[in-house]
């Protein structure tokens, strides 16, 4: 069980423990695809679901209302044999907050090299000793870095054994033909969101996660206002972040899951408090400018 979350939570310990993680909702479109039977893709999906919902992931057991809530979107965009195909894969991952029914959306990637094999009606294995497909590897990859970045917001640093875990799954793909697997290929692929997540420059962002969530949304039952800023001052340190690795992709993939709630939350805040957070989100994250606009408007 997440330890964190029922120090603070210690009825939850009361549900029936089971030892599947995730709660994930799984998508499988192909709009472009006309020739396949839809009836595949519905197999890939079920396929999917399966080994994300209820392989077991950690050596530790997850009541069923501790699951991690998740979905994963994957596009065929097309289709280069009756078993191959490639396109995109979209994953977001919401975190509970503490007293309340508001999950807060905490990743959202979109990875953009997904070439997969994959046969009507049949089962995906996964092993960590060995790379067995690539699509076994992606979700197992996806898996431990949700587990990971979920971790880091109930402890500080919490999900670095999840993160070591991934990257076995990234070391053992080094030599699949498939790409996303290489630090050669491009700057925002699996390899890089994994390897800056583990690098100094970002503990900071991973501090964030656990200031942001724990010191900030999970006290708002109780205190709005206390709980507000301490995410104001949590966002704050993300200026480091931003210094170094300007851009950056796991930035980009922390604020696109986050800009409309920050719009929200600080709608609401003390001019003084939403002018000093939009002058720090307008350098860190200029890609969602005009949604920040509309948050130093104010509550109307």
């Amino acid at each position: 069980m997440r330890s964190k979350f029922l120090l603070v939570l210690p009825l939850l310990v009361l549900a029936p423990a089971r030892a599947q993680e995730f709660n994930c909702k799984v998508s499988v479109i192909a709009p472009k695809i006309q020739s396949t039977p839809k009836r595949v893709f519905e197999s890939m999906e079920t396929s999917i679901a399966q080994l994300m919902n209820t392989r077991r992931w950690t050596a530790l057991n997850f009541s069923p209302s501790e699951r991690l809530d998740c979905n994963m979107l994957l596009t065929i965009n097309e289709q280069a044999a009756a078993d191959r195909f490639s396109g995109t894969l979209q994953v977001i991952y919401s975190r509970p907050v503490y007293g309340t029914d508001y999950l807060s959306p905490v990743m959202d990637i979109l990875d953009n090299n997904v070439q997969i094999t994959f046969l009507e009606n049949t089962q995906i294995e996964f092993s960590p000793e060995r790379f067995s497909s690539n699509l076994s590897s992606i979700v197992a990859y996806y898996a431990y870095f949700i587990l990971g970045v979920d971790a880091d917001t109930f402890s500080p640093m919490g999900g670095t054994d999840y993160y070591a875990q991934a990257q076995n799954v990234v070391n053992n793909a080094q030599n699949a033909s498939e790409s996303g697997w290489k630090a050669f290929e491009d700057q925002k692929n699996r390899y890089w969101l994994l390897d800056n997540q583990q690098q100094a420059v970002f503990r900071p962002l991973r501090q964030f996660l656990y200031d942001y969530h724990r010191n900030g949304f999970d006290v708002m039952y109780q205190d709005v206002a206390t709980g507000r800023k301490a995410c104001a001052a949590a966002i704050e340190t993300l200026k480091s972040v931003h210094q170094a690795k300007p851009s950056s992709y796991n930035l980009q993939v922390m604020f696109n899951a986050k800009y409309n709630e920050l719009v929200s939350l600080f709608k609401g805040a003390d001019p003084q408090e939403r002018a000093k957070v939009y002058n720090t989100l307008q350098i860190i994250d200029p890609g969602h400018i005009n949604q920040y606009m509309e948050m130093m408007k104010g509550s109307q």
